[in-house]
């Protein structure tokens, strides 16, 4: 537990870093912060030196104490691009991050990398390094970009202080920001689509709700049934959030091996959820494609390594990344853009034709 002049350092940095206390304004009086935050004047006393001694504020003798960012966020000189994402080590992440760290290292600027691993806390605790740090353009993958961000006010001081940010992957529908997608809506058309092709009568989706991908793929789902005129059990729509994740399979599997069940067709959110799928139904004693067929998304090397290897949809991963770079050190950050990349189905063995064709 941190002392209380540090937990009340931690509340005017975070002012100063969101530009309540803006440089060079004269912070609150001694007596103001006391009365304020109920905190002693020992503990202000305290909680202001710290602040001086990192080179937030500076005192002038007989006339106040200012804000007065540190030198680190003095970057007139540098080229450091920050990217936060939610993971980096796995799934298609690491290749996004190819294209990215080519395309600028190729520009002679470095990279400051963060993770949220898909939590608000760690990306708060991300943004405020990039802000301590001067970043000259920020790479965002949005966390958990379907629900209410405590973090927004963050976004918003850097726009302000005129700091390029692309959002990748999803976006937060609150702020006016470049984008750089898929087309999610279109990837959970085309998988629920071909299934029906295959004749396929009653399907499944199984899709993550705290992700903006998520939200729109079931769009595509709900879509292609609706021209197809089609219906769907409402139990037959699984949900999960990156909590929940091992949940949902276990819940998959009682589903789909009850005896009342009549689904054949399963649209997965991503590859590791179809993945993770094949795997417990083979472990039930079920065979994909033969009783099941299954559908990713995000063409990622699961889709491939897994028995059989999945019918998935295209992700652009480096190119992706690439594109995001180059808005970044282009100036088209700056414009409140979007780009959607289109995906196309890729057919391999985890789908067959539910009439033996």
């Amino acid at each position: 537990m941190a002392n209380k002049y540090e937990q009340l350092a931690d509340i005017l940095r975070e002012k100063i870093r969101l530009g309540t206390y803006q440089e060079g304004d004269a912070i609150p009086s001694e007596a103001t912060l006391q009365e304020e935050f109920h905190y002693s004047r020992h503990t202000v006393r305290q909680a202001i030196a710290v602040l001086v001694n990192e080179g937030y504020l500076r005192k002038e003798r007989g006339s106040g104490t200012y804000v007065s960012k540190p030198e680190t966020v003095n970057h007139k000189n540098r080229k450091t691009i920050g990217i936060i994402m939610t993971y980096l080590s796995d799934y298609i992440f690491p290749s996004i991050m190819r294209g990215v760290e080519q395309t600028l290292r190729e520009q002679g600027y470095s990279l400051l990398l963060g993770s949220t691993n898909n939590d608000h806390e760690q990306e708060r605790a991300c943004l405020q390094q990039m802000m301590d740090q001067g970043v000259d353009g920020l790479i965002v993958e949005p966390t958990k970009s379907s629900q209410y961000n405590p973090n927004l006010a963050y976004y918003v001081a850097l726009q302000e202080a005129g700091i390029p940010l692309v959002m990748i992957n999803a976006y937060y529908e609150e702020l006016d920001l470049p984008h750089i997608c898929v087309n999610d809506t279109r990837s959970g058309f085309l998988a629920t689509n071909y299934l029906l092709e295959q004749q396929h009568q009653q399907l499944m989706m199984i899709t993550k709700i705290d992700d903006l991908q998520g939200k729109y793929r079931m769009k595509g789902f709900v879509k292609a049934l609706t021209q197809a005129k089609r219906t769907f059990a409402a139990e037959d729509v699984l949900t999960y959030t990156t909590e929940s994740k091992e949940a949902v399979i276990e819940q998959a599997i009682q589903r789909l091996t009850a005896a009342d069940n009549q689904v054949t067709g399963i649209v997965c959110y991503n590859d590791e959820i179809a993945h993770r799928l094949i795997q417990a139904l083979t472990a039930s004693g079920k065979n994909v494609p033969t009783d099941f067929s299954i559908v990713g998304n995000d063409d990622s090397p699961l889709s491939t390594l897994s028995t059989p290897a999945i019918t998935t949809l295209t992700h652009p991963k480096e190119a992706m990344g690439e594109l995001a770079a180059q808005w970044i050190t282009t100036g088209k950050a700056t414009e409140a853009q979007r780009f959607y990349f289109e995906p196309e189905l890729i057919v391999r063995g985890s789908v067959n034709n539910q009439k033996g064709e």
